[in-house]
């Protein structure tokens, strides 16, 4: 699952820089991951960590749509087990 989620999160660059500057904050996104199970939670808590490395806001609406993803992954992985 934390495979799957990072590379959802490489895919998504929000401030469009390139995948490889990210790696921090997606390691950051899926320790989260595996704390929250709500997206809305999930969304806000990408949001800050993105916002405090990079001094820039992204709107939360993108943060809900990338939170989906993730949480999906997730519940995916707990029921192939």
């Amino acid at each position: 699952m934390n495979r799957r989620a990072g590379t959802v999160m490489e895919e998504w660059d929000p401030f469009a820089i390139g995948s490889e500057l990210y790696d921090k904050e997606i390691g950051k996104v899926v320790d989260q991951l595996h704390v929250l199970d709500h997206p809305s939670e999930l969304a806000k808590k990408i949001q800050s960590i993105y916002e405090s490395s990079f001094k820039k806001w992204i709107p939360l609406e993108q943060c809900v749509e990338i939170s989906y993803k993730l949480i999906a992954l997730k519940y995916e992985a707990k029921h192939i087990i």
